[in-house]
Protein backbone atom coordinates (compact mmCIF):
# COMPACT_ATOMS: atom_id res chain seq x y z
CA UNK A 1 0.00 0.00 0.00
CA UNK A 2 1.26 3.45 -0.94
CA UNK A 3 1.23 5.57 2.22
CA UNK A 4 2.93 8.61 0.66
CA UNK A 5 0.99 11.87 0.70
CA UNK A 6 0.70 14.27 -2.20
CA UNK A 7 1.62 17.91 -1.62
CA UNK A 8 -0.68 20.65 -2.91
CA UNK A 9 -0.51 24.43 -2.84
CA UNK A 10 -3.49 26.25 -1.36
CA UNK A 11 -4.89 28.78 -3.84
CA UNK A 12 -8.11 29.98 -2.20
CA UNK A 13 -9.47 30.25 1.33
CA UNK A 14 -13.23 29.67 0.98
CA UNK A 15 -14.81 29.68 4.43
CA UNK A 16 -14.21 28.67 8.06
CA UNK A 17 -16.02 25.42 8.82
CA UNK A 18 -16.84 25.78 12.50
CA UNK A 19 -15.89 27.56 15.64
CA UNK A 20 -13.41 25.78 17.88
CA UNK A 21 -9.80 25.32 18.77
CA UNK A 22 -8.60 23.97 15.45
CA UNK A 23 -10.38 26.57 13.25
CA UNK A 24 -10.50 24.32 10.19
CA UNK A 25 -11.48 25.83 6.86
CA UNK A 26 -12.67 24.86 3.43
CA UNK A 27 -10.05 25.77 0.84
CA UNK A 28 -9.16 25.09 -2.77
CA UNK A 29 -5.77 23.89 -3.99
CA UNK A 30 -3.85 24.00 -7.26
CA UNK A 31 -5.14 20.54 -8.20
CA UNK A 32 -8.66 22.09 -8.38
CA UNK A 33 -9.93 19.97 -5.48
CA UNK A 34 -11.39 21.31 -2.26
CA UNK A 35 -9.92 20.35 1.11
CA UNK A 36 -10.72 20.73 4.77
CA UNK A 37 -7.56 22.46 5.97
CA UNK A 38 -6.08 21.98 9.42
CA UNK A 39 -3.69 24.81 10.26
CA UNK A 40 -0.39 24.67 12.08
CA UNK A 41 -1.14 28.14 13.46
CA UNK A 42 -4.34 27.07 15.24
CA UNK A 43 -5.00 25.90 18.81
CA UNK A 44 -2.72 22.96 19.49
CA UNK A 45 -0.54 23.75 16.49
CA UNK A 46 1.57 21.11 14.83
CA UNK A 47 0.76 18.49 17.48
CA UNK A 48 -2.84 18.40 16.26
CA UNK A 49 -1.55 17.99 12.70
CA UNK A 50 0.73 15.13 13.78
CA UNK A 51 -2.18 13.39 15.53
CA UNK A 52 -4.38 13.90 12.47
CA UNK A 53 -1.66 12.57 10.20
CA UNK A 54 -0.77 9.49 12.27
CA UNK A 55 -4.40 8.59 12.99
CA UNK A 56 -5.41 8.99 9.35
CA UNK A 57 -2.46 7.01 8.00
CA UNK A 58 -2.97 4.12 10.44
CA UNK A 59 -6.69 4.08 9.61
CA UNK A 60 -5.89 4.03 5.89
CA UNK A 61 -3.44 1.15 6.31
CA UNK A 62 -6.06 -0.83 8.22
CA UNK A 63 -8.53 -0.35 5.38
CA UNK A 64 -10.86 2.04 7.18
CA UNK A 65 -12.71 4.68 5.14
CA UNK A 66 -10.87 7.99 5.56
CA UNK A 67 -10.73 10.95 3.14
CA UNK A 68 -7.41 11.38 1.32
CA UNK A 69 -4.87 13.33 3.35
CA UNK A 70 -2.53 15.79 1.63
CA UNK A 71 0.25 18.07 2.75
CA UNK A 72 -1.04 21.58 2.00
CA UNK A 73 1.45 24.37 1.45
CA UNK A 74 0.51 27.96 2.36
CA UNK A 75 2.53 30.65 0.62
CA UNK A 76 3.63 33.60 2.75
CA UNK A 77 1.54 36.00 0.61
CA UNK A 78 -1.60 33.93 1.10
CA UNK A 79 -4.39 35.53 3.09
CA UNK A 80 -3.17 39.12 3.04
CA UNK A 81 -6.43 40.18 1.45
CA UNK A 82 -8.54 38.32 4.04
CA UNK A 83 -10.84 40.83 5.75
CA UNK A 84 -11.28 38.94 9.02
CA UNK A 85 -8.32 39.76 11.28
CA UNK A 86 -8.50 36.49 13.22
CA UNK A 87 -8.40 34.47 10.00
CA UNK A 88 -5.63 36.68 8.60
CA UNK A 89 -3.54 35.99 11.73
CA UNK A 90 -4.27 32.27 11.49
CA UNK A 91 -3.10 32.16 7.87
CA UNK A 92 -0.01 34.23 8.64
CA UNK A 93 1.01 31.87 11.47
CA UNK A 94 0.31 28.87 9.24
CA UNK A 95 2.78 29.64 6.46
CA UNK A 96 4.48 26.50 5.21
CA UNK A 97 3.19 22.95 5.47
CA UNK A 98 -0.31 22.24 6.80
CA UNK A 99 -2.63 19.24 6.47
CA UNK A 100 -5.65 18.86 4.21
CA UNK A 101 -8.44 16.28 4.08
CA UNK A 102 -10.28 15.77 0.82
CA UNK A 103 -13.63 17.55 1.17
CA UNK A 104 -16.59 15.17 1.04
CA UNK A 105 -19.14 17.46 -0.57
CA UNK A 106 -22.69 16.81 0.58
CA UNK A 107 -21.70 14.57 3.50
CA UNK A 108 -23.89 14.57 6.60
CA UNK A 109 -22.90 14.00 10.22
CA UNK A 110 -23.37 10.45 11.50
CA UNK A 111 -26.18 10.17 14.05
CA UNK A 112 -26.22 6.98 16.12
CA UNK A 113 -29.98 7.25 16.56
CA UNK A 114 -30.79 7.28 12.85
CA UNK A 115 -27.75 5.93 10.97
CA UNK A 116 -26.66 2.30 11.00
CA UNK A 117 -23.16 0.89 11.36
CA UNK A 118 -22.41 -2.82 11.17
CA UNK A 119 -20.78 -4.50 14.14
CA UNK A 120 -17.50 -5.28 12.37
CA UNK A 121 -16.88 -1.72 11.17
CA UNK A 122 -17.96 -0.36 14.57
CA UNK A 123 -15.48 -2.70 16.28
CA UNK A 124 -12.69 -1.65 13.91
CA UNK A 125 -13.26 2.04 14.60
CA UNK A 126 -13.45 1.50 18.38
CA UNK A 127 -10.22 -0.53 18.26
CA UNK A 128 -8.46 2.18 16.23
CA UNK A 129 -9.53 4.93 18.62
CA UNK A 130 -8.45 2.92 21.67
CA UNK A 131 -5.09 2.25 19.99
CA UNK A 132 -4.38 5.90 19.14
CA UNK A 133 -6.09 7.19 22.32
CA UNK A 134 -8.59 9.31 20.40
CA UNK A 135 -10.86 11.05 22.91
CA UNK A 136 -13.08 12.68 20.32
CA UNK A 137 -15.57 10.25 18.79
CA UNK A 138 -18.46 10.60 21.20
CA UNK A 139 -22.25 10.89 20.95
CA UNK A 140 -21.86 14.65 21.31
CA UNK A 141 -19.22 14.91 18.58
CA UNK A 142 -19.09 11.77 16.45
CA UNK A 143 -16.43 12.84 13.91
CA UNK A 144 -18.06 10.41 11.52
CA UNK A 145 -19.70 11.35 8.22
CA UNK A 146 -22.16 9.63 5.94
CA UNK A 147 -21.09 10.22 2.34
CA UNK A 148 -22.56 8.34 -0.60
CA UNK A 149 -24.33 6.05 1.87
CA UNK A 150 -21.03 4.99 3.48
CA UNK A 151 -19.47 5.82 6.83
CA UNK A 152 -16.26 7.89 6.80
CA UNK A 153 -13.86 8.73 9.63
CA UNK A 154 -12.64 12.29 10.06
CA UNK A 155 -10.73 14.34 12.60
CA UNK A 156 -8.08 12.50 14.62
CA UNK A 157 -6.52 15.71 15.90
CA UNK A 158 -7.40 14.93 19.53
CA UNK A 159 -5.60 11.56 19.48
CA UNK A 160 -2.19 10.91 21.06
CA UNK A 161 -3.06 13.31 23.87
CA UNK A 162 0.09 12.20 25.76
CA UNK A 163 2.10 14.55 23.54
CA UNK A 164 0.70 17.63 25.27
CA UNK A 165 2.61 16.69 28.43
CA UNK A 166 5.16 14.36 26.80
CA UNK A 167 6.97 13.27 29.98
CA UNK A 168 4.63 10.38 30.82
CA UNK A 169 4.42 8.82 27.37
CA UNK A 170 5.53 5.36 28.55
CA UNK A 171 2.72 5.18 31.11
CA UNK A 172 0.24 6.35 28.49
CA UNK A 173 1.47 3.70 26.06
CA UNK A 174 0.20 0.94 28.37
CA UNK A 175 -2.91 2.75 29.59
CA UNK A 176 -6.18 0.84 29.13
CA UNK A 177 -7.80 4.09 27.91
CA UNK A 178 -10.83 4.40 30.16
CA UNK A 179 -12.35 7.17 27.99
CA UNK A 180 -13.36 4.54 25.44
CA UNK A 181 -16.56 4.26 27.54
CA UNK A 182 -17.82 7.44 25.81
CA UNK A 183 -17.27 6.17 22.25
CA UNK A 184 -20.32 6.59 20.04
CA UNK A 185 -19.89 3.16 18.38
CA UNK A 186 -19.05 1.15 21.49
CA UNK A 187 -22.60 -0.25 21.91
CA UNK A 188 -22.39 -1.72 18.37
CA UNK A 189 -18.80 -3.02 18.72
CA UNK A 190 -19.48 -6.72 19.38
CA UNK A 191 -16.50 -8.04 17.35
CA UNK A 192 -13.62 -6.46 19.25
CA UNK A 193 -11.87 -9.76 19.92
CA UNK A 194 -11.85 -10.72 16.23
CA UNK A 195 -10.77 -7.24 15.16
CA UNK A 196 -7.94 -7.23 17.70
CA UNK A 197 -6.64 -10.49 16.21
CA UNK A 198 -6.89 -9.11 12.67
CA UNK A 199 -5.33 -5.71 13.34
CA UNK A 200 -2.48 -6.92 15.56
CA UNK A 201 -1.48 -9.32 12.79
CA UNK A 202 -1.67 -6.56 10.14
CA UNK A 203 0.22 -3.85 12.03
CA UNK A 204 3.88 -4.27 12.92
CA UNK A 205 6.91 -2.19 13.79
CA UNK A 206 7.97 -1.86 10.14
CA UNK A 207 4.65 -0.28 9.15
CA UNK A 208 4.53 1.93 12.25
CA UNK A 209 8.08 3.13 11.64
CA UNK A 210 7.27 3.90 7.99
CA UNK A 211 4.24 5.98 8.98
CA UNK A 212 6.01 7.86 11.78
CA UNK A 213 9.01 8.62 9.56
CA UNK A 214 6.70 10.48 7.17
CA UNK A 215 5.98 13.17 9.77
CA UNK A 216 7.52 16.31 8.19
CA UNK A 217 10.57 17.61 10.05
CA UNK A 218 8.97 21.02 9.62
CA UNK A 219 6.36 19.94 12.20
CA UNK A 220 9.00 18.78 14.67
CA UNK A 221 10.75 22.08 15.40
CA UNK A 222 9.07 22.50 18.77
CA UNK A 223 9.07 25.74 20.71
CA UNK A 224 11.82 25.12 23.20
CA UNK A 225 13.99 23.12 20.78
CA UNK A 226 14.94 20.80 23.64
CA UNK A 227 14.00 17.67 21.68
CA UNK A 228 15.46 16.90 18.26
CA UNK A 229 13.09 15.84 15.45
CA UNK A 230 14.51 12.30 15.38
CA UNK A 231 13.94 11.93 19.13
CA UNK A 232 10.34 13.07 18.75
CA UNK A 233 9.74 10.54 15.97
CA UNK A 234 11.28 7.80 18.10
CA UNK A 235 8.88 8.54 20.97
CA UNK A 236 5.85 8.37 18.65
CA UNK A 237 7.14 5.10 17.22
CA UNK A 238 7.87 3.59 20.64
CA UNK A 239 4.46 4.71 21.92
CA UNK A 240 2.69 2.93 19.06
CA UNK A 241 4.92 -0.15 19.22
CA UNK A 242 4.43 -0.62 22.97
CA UNK A 243 0.70 0.04 22.64
CA UNK A 244 0.37 -2.56 19.89
CA UNK A 245 2.23 -5.14 21.99
CA UNK A 246 -0.16 -4.46 24.87
CA UNK A 247 -3.39 -4.27 22.89
CA UNK A 248 -4.99 -6.77 25.29
CA UNK A 249 -5.11 -3.97 27.90
CA UNK A 250 -7.22 -1.56 25.87
CA UNK A 251 -9.18 -4.44 24.33
CA UNK A 252 -10.31 -5.60 27.77
CA UNK A 253 -11.11 -2.04 28.84
CA UNK A 254 -13.35 -1.59 25.79
CA UNK A 255 -15.05 -4.97 26.30
CA UNK A 256 -15.69 -4.24 29.98
CA UNK A 257 -17.01 -0.74 29.22
CA UNK A 258 -19.34 -2.19 26.58
CA UNK A 259 -20.80 -4.70 29.07
CA UNK A 260 -22.05 -1.83 31.20
CA UNK A 261 -23.88 -0.35 28.20
CA UNK A 262 -25.77 -3.35 26.85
Amino acid sequence: MNLNLRTVNVTRYITPLREGGSLPALAEADDDFKYVLKFRGAGHGVKALIAEFLGGQIAKFLGLPVPELVFANLDEAFGRTEADEEIQDLLQFSQGLNLGLHYLSGAITYDAATNDCDEVLASKIVWLDAFITNVDRTFRNTNLLIWRKELWLIDHGAAFYFHHSWDNWKANAVSPFALIKDHVLLPKASKLEEVNTEFTSKLNDTILKEIVNQIPDDWLQWEDGAIAPEEIKEVYFQFLSIRLSNSNLFLKQAQDARKTLI
